[in-house]
């Protein structure tokens, strides 16, 4: 019997870490059928912090999900890594692919450790010390502290939720992290430190970033580039000075309202998101 073929670390070079084309997606109950995506395209090139905006209902956490392998579109094709997303699920996706869902997910009836350590030790693959000393190097690397390793997820502040969660989603070191707001919940200085904490490991762990988020500050300190959400597909992408002068009636509602008007101060603070 052959061996699986492994999931592929990166894509060859030129090829996109994530490719959507022609996507469509479907909700159908009993009364009605809701078509949330028509046709939607949309790229995202290494090393890139992609973020993803829109109103309520456009179906962007549902689009993190099915780059995840999680649900199945209509129609269309997701090619993650070079792969159809489908043929990457077989060949070990988990491992190449980390999610940090907008509560933090964790298990209420493990550590902090157990928590982070989980995925890989589900791999079975791995001696236990070897699997403990991974989680505890991906705790230290979010900035919780070793004594941290044995608190459970109710004695966690929100930032150390968020920062557990992070460190889950990094066991495997994957090339592509998914956030779905990730500052949500957190009060400023907990978002700003947690923003800068994303920056580093970004540049330090030479990630592909793909974030859903509403929170404006967040937005402007971390994004390279923004792709909107509207009428059922992408209508805009760009650096986020291209996508704010974009004439459309949701883009100018986000972004030039109060709190637009005061994030975008941090375009002068951090020019590589302009």
């Amino acid at each position: 019997m052959e061996a699986e073929e492994a999931a592929p670390a990166l894509p060859p070079a030129g090829v996109p870490m994530v490719e959507i084309r022609q996507l469509s997606s479907v909700f159908e109950t009993p009364e009605r059928r809701v078509m949330v995506h028509r046709n939607l395209d949309l790229t995202v090139q290494r090393g890139e912090v992609l973020s993803i905006v829109g109103g309520s209902g456009t179906g962007k956490t549902v689009l993190l999900r099915q780059i995840l392998g999680l649900e199945t579109p209509a129609a269309g094709e997701i090619r993650v890594l070079g792969q159809p997303v489908g043929e990457l699920s077989q060949r070990g996706a988990a491992s190449r692919i980390g999610m940090l869902f907008q509560h933090g997910a964790l298990f209420s009836a493990f550590s902090v450790l157990d928590n982070i350590s989980f995925p890989l030790r589900e791999l079975k693959t791995l001696p236990a010390r070897l699997v403990r000393d991974a989680a505890m190097v991906k705790l230290r690397m979010v900035g919780l502290k070793p004594d941290d390793a044995t608190k459970m997820p109710s004695e966690l502040s929100g930032g150390m939720v968020k920062r557990a969660a992070l460190a889950r989603a990094l066991i495997m070191d994957p090339p592509l992290l998914l956030l779905d707001e990730p500052t949500a919940g957190l009060d400023p200085d907990s978002s700003d430190a947690f923003c800068t904490l994303l920056r580093s490991l970004h540049r330090d762990l030479e990630l592909t970033v793909i974030m859903v988020t509403h929170d404006l500050d967040t937005l402007f300190e971390l994004s390279t580039r923004i792709a909107v959400l509207a009428e059922q597909k992408v209508i805009v992408t760009g650096a986020p000075k291209d996508v704010i002068a974009f004439r459309h009636p949701f883009v100018q509602d986000f972004f030039l309202g109060e709190r637009g008007q005061r994030a975008m101060e941090l375009l002068r603070e951090y020019p590589f998101a302009v």
